[in-house]
């Protein structure tokens, strides 16, 4: 120990039991059990010479002083510990992890023990500080150490950007999976989110803008019809003071207005001859008068015959109008279709979506918006030693047990890790995913 007091550069991984303080006594008890034996089966592998662990309370804070990547070897079984914990236990054990590769000076603290101080284990506690509940994150000074030792550790890692803390020094971090990964699969200890829409607030407002607008309405009305009586009045004493000869012109110009309205209502509401075509044919009483107005054009010449030829010829002049008019209509009907395209009443209740193909899916037009049909999912198979994780595009998708670990995912292209405790290195491998087909692997990592 003697020889080793003196500043070293070390990985520093830091942890945080979320929400430590806020638990009742027997709660921050159960947590901190819980918690103790988590970690010391994740250290078990690293030998007593090459770690120190400092308690914090509500945390621990762990100095390597061998290899590099036995900070992310903890790590990674500490958080599989406990997601495998499931989230039967209260009250829930959440974790935020932080690692740094830093500088930090070997000391002894109060009572003799080891103890480390530097900015090593003060950066490792701000990284920390940024991870959400269930995540690793990790500075940039850890990330070009570990990236480097082998492919398998690089693809492990997700770049977050850069981050602020309050001493304002920016650190770059990169997350080991994606946020929120572990915490959607554990009970949050937040607060429950507000909704969008306060409803009651926006039930007072609609209220408050109906009674504004109806007292505006109101008082709009009155004053129109206070203009109204106004006019109508004027009106009055004006016709009254008038000569009969004006009165006549007046009134003639009234109805010669009235007469106009009626006409235009008569031509606009009259029914067409796409409508009877669209409805089906017409009913027998709106034949026969089709048939008399058909009838009462024909020429005088016909209806000037004598005896019997006279009753008869009026009444096939009746039925012969009725299918010529039905043909013509039809003809019409047929020719509107053709031009238009519009489907027909038989049709048109077993009409579809309209679909267009394209290359290996469909698109179905909804309200005019083309939405893509999504395709079957594909399988992959992975055969490996019990006990191994599987992660794909940085996410857990389960642990192999004694059968081969089987995943559905979507088609295209994806990046698949295999971790196991009894290994040092990461497997990684990139798969390419079609519809409806399995894909087995079974490594030589896993022999």
């Amino acid at each position: 120990m003697e020889e080793r007091s003196k500043t070293i550069m070390c990985s520093v991984l830091f942890l945080d039991i979320v929400e430590y303080s806020k638990k009742s006594v027997s709660g921050q008890i159960s947590l901190k059990e819980r918690f103790n034996a988590f970690l010391s089966v994740a250290i078990r592998d690293v030998p007593l010479d090459d770690r120190i662990i400092l308690d914090t309370g509500d945390g621990a804070a762990l100095s390597f002083l061998g290899d590099v990547e036995d900070a992310l070897q903890v790590a990674l079984s500490l958080r599989e510990s406990l997601r495998s914990e499931g989230a039967h236990m209260e009250p829930a054990l959440l974790v935020r992890m932080g690692i740094n590769l830093g500088p930090v000076r070997l000391v002894k603290d109060i009572n003799g023990q080891p103890n480390i101080v530097g900015d090593g284990i003060n950066v490792a506690q701000r990284i920390m500080a940024f991870s959400d509940p269930g995540q690793i994150l990790v500075s940039r000074s850890y990330y070009d150490a570990v990236s480097r030792l082998s492919s398998e550790y690089a693809g492990m890692f997700h770049y977050q950007g850069s981050r602020t803390d309050k001493h304002v020094r920016e650190h770059e971090v990169y997350a080991i999976g994606y946020p929120g990964e572990f915490t959607a699969q554990q009970p949050t200890t937040r607060e429950p989110r507000k909704p969008l829409v306060n409803w009651g607030e926006l039930k007072q407002g609609l209220v408050k803008s109906w009674q504004g607008g109806a007292q505006s309405l109101g008082k709009s009305l009155r004053l129109a019809g206070q203009q109204m009586s106004e006019t109508v009045q004027m009106l009055v004493a004006y016709v009254r003071k008038a000569t009969p000869r004006q009165r006549v012109a007046y009134g003639s110009g009234l109805a010669a207005v009235v007469a106009a309205i009626v006409l235009l209502e008569i031509l606009v509401h009259r029914p067409s001859a796409e409508s009877v075509n669209a409805a089906g044919d017409a009913p027998a009483g709106q034949q026969m008068q089709m048939a008399a107005a058909d009838s009462a054009q024909a020429p005088a010449a016909k209806t000037e015959a004598s005896g019997d030829e006279a009753k008869k010829k009026p009444v096939e002049t009746a039925k012969k109008p009725v299918v010529s008019q039905k043909k013509t209509v039809e003809s019409k009907t047929a020719t509107d279709k053709n031009s238009r395209k519009l489907p027909d009443s038989k049709s048109s209740k077993s009409a579809k979506p309209e679909t267009k193909a394209t290359t290996g899916s469909s698109t179905t037009n909804i309200f005019g918006i083309p939405i893509p049909a999504k395709g079957k999912p594909g399988f992959v198979s992975v055969s490996c030693m019990e006990g191994s994780t599987v992660f794909v595009d940085g996410f857990t998708k389960g642990v192999v047990g004694k059968k081969p670990l089987t995943i559905s995912l979507d088609p295209g292209k994806h990046q698949l890790n295999i971790t196991h405790t009894s290994k040092t290195s990461v497997y990684t491998e990139s798969i390419t995913v079609k519809s409806g087909e399995t894909i087995r692997l079974n490594p030589g990592f896993c022999n």
